[in-house]
């Protein structure tokens, strides 16, 4: 039902994780390289545990190449410099719910090009970020709300 981007992800126990919240909800899972591990790191298949065969799994070498062809207005951006609450969001069944590297997100030129397109988690002034993969699990369930859990029991 919804589409989990990985950005350049940097660490791969945060990527296991979300690939096991992706294959408990069959989001695909897109990884937009460079990764920060190889995909065969152990910490990686460690936090996916024996899921990693249930995954629908997309990788593209770059963000242009994931970005081609794809609809704009299907794509929600996860940022702490986005105005709206993840929540003011509603997600349409076949959203790409885009997650940047755990350093630095995504990139300010895809920010910039989309500010209708991002949302922020909130939470306390002069902290950082919560974990990617606590940030993706809170907003695919938040966008699996707003469709009643369509397809989960």
């Amino acid at each position: 039902m919804f589409n989990i981007v990985l950005v350049e992800p940097e660490i791969p126990a945060n990527t296991g994780n979300i690939a096991r919240t992706c294959a408990v909800t069959g989001c695909s899972l897109h990884l937009v390289e460079p990764l920060g591990f190889s995909i065969d790191d152990k910490h990686l298949k460690r936090a996916g545990l024996d899921y990693w065969h249930l995954l629908d799994i997309h990788r593209y070498h770059n963000l242009e190449e994931f970005l081609q062809g794809k609809d704009p207005r299907l794509l929600f951006l996860s940022t702490t410099k986005g105005s709206r609450k993840y929540t003011d969001v509603i997600y349409p069944a076949g959203a790409y719910l885009l997650f940047g590297k755990e350093t630095k997100g995504l990139p300010e030129s895809l920010l910039k090009s989309m500010p209708e397109q991002c949302f922020r988690i909130p939470m306390k002034d002069g902290i950082r970020s919560l974990n990617l993969s606590n940030s993706v699990a809170v907003i695919v369930y938040e966008a699996f709300r707003q469709h009643d859990f369509c397809g989960l029991i």
